[in-house]
């Protein structure tokens, strides 16, 4: 008999457990046995080739449509070339010096095929595929999981194809004991759940697709149960640490702010604002989520709930990604205060606080007058990007965090700042976001974050056109691409272009594909060539800062006509007279990214054009995700379209805790109402047994879906 933490290597054999280990990271039963199939075909039916992405290690059932062999020209040998089919997509699969498979590689015949995804002139690829092909006088009750009616098919690796993975669960199952259910049985009869040992063996080899559904449905709960046990005991344990109470107060810095605001606040302001008051006047620390397009008014409502905090006696921080982003809000502020932001000046108001920038790139003299501002409690809000979480930062009384963009800033950087309120106190937090991107949502739906949302679209803003660039397809149109910039500028408006990659870089050890286009590379290209005659910048975030500032300011003024930059223009850079941006190899930046630089464009009078340049090819998830940003301008339906077309990836952050993935079932889109009966239960097993001391089989389950770094992650995301 096996249990769910016993190794592989007597079970599957030696090479096996070492293929299964170093290709996808499993290392016991249990590993195995939550390796759960990506999705299952029945005897006779072709999976989906539409989505595939190259570079990536597929496998794909399909019906062979045609075979050919001939001589390669380059070099000796022949090439047996095969073209497969879904029945709606073709993929072309080649065969090196592997003439001999054409005896059993007839066309006609269906299996699974399976192997690293390549673009070759312009169509995807399988280079030398492992296959298993389907006899279809096959007996389908056959022991081999391969030949049941529902064939799963798993999420593979080089040298462990799907069919191999399935022999091994197979082997495994055979010998299978999982012990005590680590669901409490009142749980389980309360939400109709069957016992683990049911779900497993049905989710691997599935009798039904009633059956399998019920087993889908109980180890799902076995996820969410997890993430929410791990976010009850955070909330218990945040209750001993207090925030500090902020409470409106009479005749303060807000109240004179909100008698001298030139423009009447929207409904959706007002009410937000209403709930962060609240928040802020308790002591329960506050964590909440404000998503709002660009434009939106999100920068008012934070500076209202800084200011109440100021009338409280305490102090704000925000932190923004970049050098670029800070010094403009800090700008921001003050312009918004006027004489407000002036405290300890001549003829400052009463009630006036200070606003003062801190970044890493200050002159001395400036940041020791920064640092000391922030100590002394001189200045109410401090401004400023990571720099504010240093050790050698102290405030003399930190009452609030705002954090712009959160996405851009680590976990350890987040989590510094919760630790810098005054007394034991730990500072509320305000996180801003002008685009839902994947992991801020799931937080919002998995975590303790409260969501308000400014829906309002952003008022004055000129329509911007998106246009997809498929220069793969369709080389000229680059040509065209740089005719449009220079038709912009010669209308007398400026345009950007945006590269993935600074490129001073050292080179990537990558060589299947080549390096990102850079800044460094393409602005003289540009300027020599399409471009030539037009004033061309240059921006990234390793210029100086003086020269950073200075070459904004070039622009901002009217005195460049072409900017090239990296996405240090991403959030908060206004230049309304900039109409055009063109985005190279845009399938290198993420949803939320595209939508945030288009955003730069289009915000004067004048519509605004972005053009997204990329070699991806047609068909592919990129091409898809791209399709989706030109579809719509809606950041709201972007989010959610980006979380479809990921399959939601792992949205607990596999880049900050290797490889070991949590979530495979749950779905952030299509199980939120179980999310939130999960959420209710862990609350009521915590409230009484905040260490799971009674419930050890939770306990276990929580180390078995969230590993140790990964459940330090969450504590502090």
């Amino acid at each position: 008999m096996s249990g769910l933490r016993d190794g592989l290597t007597p079970l599957v054999g030696a090479k096996t457990a070492k293929a299964l280990s170093s290709a996808l990271g499993i290392e016991t039963v249990g590993d195995l046995l939550r390796h759960y199939p990506r999705r299952y075909a029945e005897r006779g039916e072709l999976t989906d080739i539409a989505g595939l992405e190259v570079g990536e290690h597929a496998t794909v059932m399909a019906r062979i449509e045609h075979v050919s062999k001939r001589r390669m020209r380059s070099r000796h040998g022949t090439i047996l070339e095969m073209t497969i089919t879904d029945g709606h997509r073709r993929l072309s699969c080649a065969f090196f010096n592997q003439a001999w498979r054409e005896k059993e590689l007839r066309p006609g015949r269906t299996g699974l095929f399976a192997g690293k995804v390549n673009a070759f002139r312009n169509t995807l690829q399988l280079a030398n595929p492992e296959y298993e092909l389907i006899d279809p006088d096959a007996d389908p009750s056959s022991v081999d999981s391969f030949l049941a009616e529902i064939i799963p098919v798993y999420p593979a690796a080089q040298g462990m194809p799907s069919w191999s993975i399935a022999r091994a669960v197979q082997q495994v199952l055979a010998t299978f004991e999982p012990g005590e259910d680590p669901l409490p049985g009142w749980l389980r009869e309360r939400y109709h759940l069957v016992d683990l040992d049911t779900a497993l063996r049905a989710v691997h080899r599935p009798e039904s697709w009633a059956a399998l559904e019920t087993a889908r449905q109980r180890l799902k709960w076995d996820e969410a149960i997890a993430i929410q046990l791990i976010f009850a005991q955070r909330r218990h344990s945040a209750l001993s640490r207090p925030a500090p109470a902020c409470p409106p107060k009479a005749g303060g810095v807000a109240e004179a702010f909100e008698a001298r605001l030139p423009f009447e606040l929207t409904a959706g302001q007002r009410e937000v604002g209403a709930a962060i008051a609240a928040d802020l006047s308790d002591e329960h620390p506050m964590n909440r989520l404000l998503q709002g397009e660009v434009g939106s008014g999100k920068t008012v409502v934070a500076l209202r709930a800084m200011l109440q905090v100021v009338d409280a006696g305490r102090q704000a921080a925000m932190l923004a990604p970049t050098e670029v982003l800070a010094a403009q809000h800090a700008r921001s502020l003050r312009e918004m205060l006027g004489d407000l932001a002036r405290a300890g000046e001549l003829g400052a108001p009463e009630v006036a606080t200070r606003v003062t920038l801190l970044t890493g790139s200050m002159s001395a003299k400036e940041r020791k007058q920064s640092l000391l501002d922030a100590a002394s409690g001189a200045a109410g809000i401090v401004v400023g990007t990571h720099a504010l979480i240093q050790d050698t930062v102290s405030f003399a009384d930190l009452g609030l965090v705002v954090v712009d963009e959160q996405h851009r800033f680590g976990v350890e950087q987040r989590d510094a700042l919760r630790t810098r309120g005054a007394d034991s106190t730990s500072p509320h937090v305000l996180v801003m976001t002008a685009t839902p991107i994947p992991r801020t949502v799931a937080m919002s739906v998995y975590g303790d974050l409260e969501v308000s949302a400014l829906r309002e679209l952003p008022v004055g803003r000129s329509p911007i056109g998106t246009t997809v660039v498929p220069v793969a397809e369709k080389p000229a149109w680059l040509d065209r691409v740089w005719q449009r910039v220079t038709e912009e500028v010669r209308a007398g408006h400026q345009a950007y272009v945006v590269c993935p990659r600074i490129g001073d870089e050292p080179p990537s050890d990558r060589t299947d594909r080549r390096p990102p286009i850079a800044v460094l590379e393409l602005a003289p290209e540009l300027a020599e060539g399409p471009l030539a005659g037009l004033r061309v910048g240059v921006l990234h975030g390793r210029l100086p800062a003086d020269e950073k500032d200075a070459v904004m300011r070039a622009f901002t003024a009217g005195e460049l006509d072409v900017l090239v930059a990296t996405t240090v223009i991403e959030v908060g850079v206004n230049v309304p007279n900039a109409t055009a941006m063109v985005i190279m190899d845009a399938d290198r930046f993420g949803v939320s990214q595209l939508h945030q630089l288009r955003g730069r464009v289009g915000r004067g009078d004048v519509p605004g054009v972005c053009l997204l340049v990329t070699e991806a090819l047609d068909g592919t998830t990129t091409r898809q995700r791209l399709a989706a940003v030109e579809s719509t301008l809606d950041g709201f339906e972007l989010s959610r379209l980006d979380l479809e077309l990921r399959r939601e990836g792992d949205i607990l952050g596999a880049a900050q805790s290797g490889r070991k993935s949590g979530l495979r079932l749950l779905s952030l889109l299509r199980d939120e109402d179980l999310i939130a009966r999960a959420r209710e239960s862990a609350q009521r097993v915590v409230a009484d047994d905040p260490d799971l001391a009674e419930h050890p089989g939770l306990a276990r389950l929580v180390d078995d879906v969230v590993d140790a770094e990964r459940a330090e992650y969450l504590e502090k995301a």
